[in-house]
């Protein structure tokens, strides 16, 4: 056959649009993940394919890709050529979009009926962060979770919390319990003299209006924590 009229073979095209065909021919499933980074990089440098500057990347992070979404725009333009401010946004912009698309909210509202429930709620949600949030779950008189938001976010090791403002959202809610959240960046699973504080004076707050506090769950990239399992709300409830 002549070559010029050889039908165009994935083999003739560009490393960088390899990714794109592959996934217009084979679904994206079919791609693997540093293919995947490449499409979104969209182009390499000279010398280096859109391909292999993501293999880099990714090698980078340890072929994480919790690792690579903690990266910070100035330290991905900063240690790879190629990854200008518009790329690096880029990569977070889809990070923090498979985030958002992992934690929604199914519709149907999810029922908690074990601590174990109450840890898938917002393990993906609170597992990779670098800095503590606090979140509070909502729940009917049916322990199904009516709504579940972040109520403050802080540094590396604290986050600060109004009892009031907490309750009187569970009010707006008319929710008859509550599951409270946070994460320790540090991996550490044991709460802090903080964190009893806290929980004692939520707990005491919710209690003024015949709300309960179901649960307190610290959760980690290694596993959670249940103030709950651990019997730890008789001790908080004594502390002074």
């Amino acid at each position: 056959m002549d070559e010029l009229l050889r039908p165009l073979q994935m083999a003739d095209m560009s490393e960088e649009d390899r990714p794109r065909e592959k996934a217009l021919h084979l679904g994206f499933q079919s791609l693997s993940t540093a293919e995947l980074l490449a499409i979104l990089l969209g182009s390499g440098t000279s010398g280096m394919s859109a391909v292999a500057l993501a293999q880099h990347i990714l090698k980078d992070a340890d072929q994480s890709l919790v690792s690579l979404s903690q990266r910070s725009i100035k330290n991905l333009v900063a240690n790879f050529k190629g990854v200008g401010e518009a790329k690096a946004i880029t990569i977070l912009a889809a990070m923090e979009l498979g985030r958002r698309y992992r934690d929604e909210s199914p519709k149907q509202i999810q029922q908690i009926s074990s601590p174990e429930d109450a840890y898938a709620l917002m393990q993906y949600t609170l597992s990779d962060l670098d800095h503590e949030e606090f979140w509070i779950a909502y729940l009917n008189a049916a322990r199904r979770v009516t709504k579940k938001e972040r109520v403050s976010q802080g540094g590396l090791t604290s986050t600060v919390v109004d009892a009031k403002i907490v309750v009187r959202r569970a009010l707006d809610e008319q929710s008859t319990a509550l599951i409270l959240y946070h994460n320790h960046p540090s991996g550490n699973l044991r709460p802090s003299k903080q964190d009893d504080l806290l929980t004692q004076k939520l707990r005491a707050a919710a209690k003024l209006f015949d709300i309960e506090v179901l649960d307190h769950i610290i959760v980690t990239r290694g596993g959670y924590y249940s103030y709950l399992v651990e019997n730890r709300f008789d001790e908080v409830d004594k502390m002074k």
